[in-house]
């Protein structure tokens, strides 16, 4: 179960081979893996709010605190990605933004069947 939580962190490591065989601008996977990996740590921060706001009865921060950090993640990597585009080359920005896309797929995977084989779990990614 492990593995499947940080699947995400595996296709990041797995994607530094890849970007050196394909030649792709390592700039790139710098800045997308570590703007992926400030969400993630953002998001494991929320999660811990979230089960405080709701050991505490209050649904709606518990609600607010998860927007919140969904939206800045979201918001983090797409100003990595474009900030790749813009200041390195667009085949910079491409590739930011396929591995980004890579990334994002596998957590939303690993999270669909962590939940489907433990429905008990918090949500949480740990």
């Amino acid at each position: 179960m492990e593995i499947l939580r940080n699947i995400d962190l595996l296709v990041l490591l797995v994607a530094l081979p890849a970007f050196i065989l394909l030649d792709a601008p390592l700039v790139a996977w710098a800045v997308t893996g570590a703007a992926w990996i400030a969400g993630r740590i953002g998001m494991e921060a929320a999660a811990r709010k979230r089960r405080r706001a709701l050991a505490a009865a209050n649904r709606n921060a518990a609600l607010g605190v998860t927007a919140m950090a969904v939206m800045g993640r979201v918001w983090l990597l797409a100003l990595a990605i474009l900030l790749v585009g813009l200041l390195d080359e667009r085949e910079a920005g491409l590739a930011a933004a396929l591995l980004a896309l890579a990334l994002v797929t596998a957590h939303l995977g690993a999270s669909f069947l962590t939940h489907m084989l433990d429905p008990e779990a918090d949500g949480s990614m740990r």
